[in-house]
Formats: C-alpha cells, structure tokens, sequence
C-alpha cells in the first residue's frame, strides 16, 4: 500500500496493514527488495545495500515495522540479491576506474576485434534479458558481465573480498531484526573459472531448439553461467552466518534460496552431508511443471517428485505464484484459485503465497506505454512484449473498489490497477459469507492441526481429473480432493486405506454447492468441474 500519496507501495503501507496479515493467519512476510536503488528492474539493481530506497521511506520506518510486526508475531523477511548490483553502486563505479582495493570486485574481461576491426564482446554468453551479457566500459577498455540487465553489472565472487563485504551486508540486515532473507538468483553467482580454460572463458554451447535466435537466451545451454558447483559451499557459508546469530537468542534466522533449475540442483540447497544450506529452497514444483493443461496425474507427478527428491528429513514448500509468474486466476482459472490454495496450505511443509492469491486477483493488462519490466522493453517489440513482460503479475493489491482500488490516492499508481478490482477486493471478500478470502482463512486456521503440522500423506489421482491427498495424525484424518476437470466427476474415497463410511466438508470451494459440516459419503463422491473439498473422517 501506498502510504504517501506518491502511487508507490511503501513501508510505512506494509506496517498499516500487517492487521491484514495476521487476521489472514500469516507468520511471516516476504518483501521484494527495499534497498537503495535507481528501479531499473523493480529495485533488483542495488546501489547501496546499506540504504533504504527513498522511494519506500526512511531506516526509521523499517525499523518501525519490524517493531509492530514483532507484536504481532510476524517475521520480516528480505529478497537479497547479491548476484549483481547497480551500475550506479559507488562499488561498480570505482571499479570502473580501477580502484585499487574495487578493481576487481566485478566480472572485467577483455574484448577482442573481428577482421573488420570492430569490438567484440568476450564470448557468446547471453542475458537472461536477452542480447549479449556483456557490455563494454571505455574507463576500463573491458567489457562486464551482466547475467541480467546491462544496469546490474555481476560482482565477482571468487575474490574472497566480495564474498567478507556481502556476508557483513547480511549480518547488518539480521542484527537489524530481520528473520531471514531469499537469496535471489543464486545459481547464478558463479561463472566458470576461467582459469581452467586457458585464462579465457568458454563459448556455451547453442542448444538448437528451434524459434530461438542468436540474441535470445533459450538460444544457448548455460553450463558455464549457471549452477556451478562452488556457489553451494557459498551457500553453506551464507548460512553459517545465519546460524551465527541464530546462536545468541536461539531464534531461527531464516535462509531461503530461489534458482530456477533442474531438481536435483534445486534440493542441493537443503545442504549436503554435515553442511547445511537453505531452511527453504523455493520449490517451483506447482509454477514450472503445472499448466492449464494439467491433469490430476501431473499434479500428483509434480507434487510427489518434490517430496521424493527432498532430503527426508527436511521440510518441503510449496509456491503457486511470484512476482515473475503469471497469476493462479490467470493462469488455471478463477475457479480453480481456492483448488491451488489448498494445494499450497495443505500439502506437507513451509506455504508460500504471493500477495493477492489470497484473493484471486488476476493478471493485469499493462499497454507497452506503460510497461516498466526491463525483459518486455529489451524485446524492442511493442505487439508481443506482452508474452515476457512481467508487469501484468505485478499490479497494486486491490484493498477495496475504490480509487485506484485503494492502493494509493495519487492519480496514477505506479502500474494500473488489474480489471475486475470492483469484484476482488479485500473489503468485498472479507464481508462476503463465501469468497477465497474466506477459504484462505479457514485453511490457514485448519494447517495449525496436527495432522497438517506433524501428520502423514498419501496422494491419489482417483481419475485423470480429480486428484486428492490425505493427511492423518494418529485418529485425525482429512483428505483433500480437487477436481480440475472441466466436467462432472464421480469419485470413490475408499481407494485410501481406511477412509470409509461418512465424511464431513471442513472447507470448500467457493463455487461448491457444498457447505461446512456437509456430510459425504466415502464410496460415492460426486465433484462439480472445478470444485475443492477438504473432508474429515468422522470417527
């Protein structure tokens, strides 16, 4: 919310609704970075790590929040992102002009020139924004690495130096009163050493999948910019430091890892051996394996694959949507909203929800004039920006059908509003009998259960449409079903050991014809399209 009138959210907008938060059941809240920062990428191009990004308030205003959300038993947790800064950071700027101690604290490389004696970037690596990742830099005569934006430079973590000054960032967040912080992007820290390839790094190889050209980042495979195996004894040193001061009050500092990777890499960051890593890797399980073409059998698939792969012992998580994916509502539906809640809450483990799942919201339209999101403006396209731009996931929280559904009172908040507001709000769905809402806060409630917190599972997929889970602690037993078909189903409970005779609904879905209290019999459940249930075994 925007507290200023200014049409940005702010800190002083998160501390008037932390009501919101815990009225909803939340524990702890996750804020996209709040640093000092020019916003070329949505404030993940960092000047001053140290700062407070003006735009969002003062350190007193943090230091306010963190202070009301420690009342309210709410954790602040921060999105760090130490694979890059800004080029505007007094770091890169220094290193620029080949400060002694800054010289080289980013990625400098050498160019060279081609037959016709023009420059020429280093190698062929590409940016996850598309177009060459590096970009030349007369001051030096070098060219730097820039994985994403040309404004976000890659600092370089094989000079230990960098890795002291990031560690001591981390350490000031955390005696500040933050829990915990995300890593963003962190298989991307490392490159390869270029050492071990003559002094010169390598050319990745092209992948040759077909509708991909030469300045697109699909058109290679990026073994030499991505998941290298040093950054996972990084991670183990990120979290001594957590640890460290997880030691003086015995309050768990929280370290959370977001890559976007193969599975395998991704459960590397649980820890290895006697090293530990990340308390939470963010799972992309429900986000990068699921479709609007989903079936019952690939969410189970997408659902068990996490929890086979996962250490045994460490707990799962679950993520359905994210400031760079396309909306639950959008994505799989409106009506399937609560049906993916359910999922999130539910299943076994840590739920992650991005705001506004809570209430449905959907993707926004953002015009080309409008767009701000650095991947859709380097496509140079203003017809099919719209395909990457990540603007529409984006849009303010909608707090009511008011002005600018009641984010901000500026004439223009910083991206438009999303259609629909007038409908999904939260003051419409708090004062609604049924709403998603409604449905998020029951489940919220219901996951403090034993037999969410501690109990046992089983999944099904009892047709290609419906699938279902169980959870059970000693005689406390649910089991969850869902319909994502987009027909009538009839389905039989008693395909789970010992789920039989009657059920009552405890949650439903908005759209279900069913209430709480309903009584289900377990041989014969019929499921409208789309319809969620959470039912309870009557003992």
């Amino acid at each position: 919310m925007d507290s200023d009138g200014d049409g940005i959210g702010d800190i002083n907008g998160i501390t008037a609704r932390l009501d919101y938060l815990k009225d909803l059941g939340v524990d702890a809240t996750l804020l996209s970075p709040i640093f000092r920062s020019p916003n070329h990428d949505f404030g993940y191009d960092v000047s001053d790590y140290y700062t407070i990004n003006h735009e969002y308030g003062t350190m007193e205003d943090f230091e306010q929040l963190v202070k009301k959300a420690n009342e309210l038993n709410i954790k602040i947790i921060l999105d760090f992102v130490p694979n890059h800064t800004s080029n505007e950071s007094e770091w890169f700027i220094k290193s620029s002009n080949k400060d002694e101690y800054y010289s080289d604290w980013y990625v400098w490389e050498n160019g060279h020139l081609d037959a016709q004696g023009k420059r020429r970037p280093p190698n062929n690596w590409i940016s996850v924004f598309s177009k060459s990742a590096w970009q030349y830099s007369a001051s030096r005569d070098q060219y730097y690495l820039h994985q994403f934006g040309v404004a976000q430079p890659d600092l370089n973590f094989r000079n230990p130096v960098v890795v002291e000054e990031i560690k001591n960032v981390m350490k000031y967040w955390l005696e500040k009163g933050v829990a915990g912080m995300r890593i963003n992007a962190i298989n991307h820290i490392f490159e390869a050493d270029k050492d071990l390839y003559g002094g010169r790094y390598p050319d990745e190889p092209i992948t040759g999948k077909p509708g991909f050209g030469p300045d697109d980042y699909n058109y290679l495979n990026h073994i030499y910019t991505k998941d290298q195996d040093e950054t996972y004894d990084l991670s183990s040193q990120f979290r001594d430091v957590f640890d460290a001061i997880t030691l003086r009050d015995n309050l768990t500092r929280i370290l959370m890892t977001e890559a976007y990777t193969g599975i395998k890499n991704a459960v590397r960051y649980y820890g290895e051996g006697v090293y530990s890593d990340a308390h939470i890797p963010f799972n992309f399980a429900l986000i990068e394996d699921l479709n609007k073409d989903s079936d019952a059998r690939d969410i189970k698939y997408a659902v068990d694959r996490w929890l086979t792969y996962k250490p045994l012992r460490k707990p799962a998580n679950w993520v359905t949507g994210a400031h760079d994916k396309s909306r639950v509502a959008s994505r799989f539906g409106p009506k399937l909203v609560d049906a993916f809640n359910m999922l999130v809450l539910l299943l076994p483990g840590i739920a992650i929800t991005y705001m506004g799942e809570e209430i449905g919201m959907v993707n926004g339209f953002v015009p080309w004039t409008k767009t701000t999101d650095p991947l859709a403006c380097n496509t140079d396209d203003p017809v099919n920006f719209i395909e990457v731009s990540r603007d529409p996931f984006r849009t303010p929280f909608q707090w009511s059908n008011g002005k600018n559904a009641g984010f901000s009172n500026a004439e223009k908040p910083w991206l438009p509003v999303a259609d629909g507001f007038e409908h999904t709000n939260v003051e419409k769905e708090r004062s609604a009998v049924r709403s998603h809402y409604q449905v998020y806060r029951s489940l919220t409630a219901l996951r403090k259960r034993p037999a969410f917190r501690l109990g046992r599972y089983e999944s099904l997929a009892l047709s290609n449409a419906v699938f279902a889970f169980k959870r059970w602690y000693n005689d406390d037993a649910y089991v969850v079903v869902i319909n994502v078909g987009n027909s009538y189903q009839v389905v039989n409970l008693t395909a789970f050991d010992l789920v039989f005779g009657q059920l009552e609904v405890e949650v439903s879905s908005v759209h279900s014809s069913r209430s709480f209290s309903d009584d289900i019999l377990a041989n014969f459940l019929d499921l409208a399209a789309d319809e969620a249930l959470v039912l309870r075994m009557q003992v």
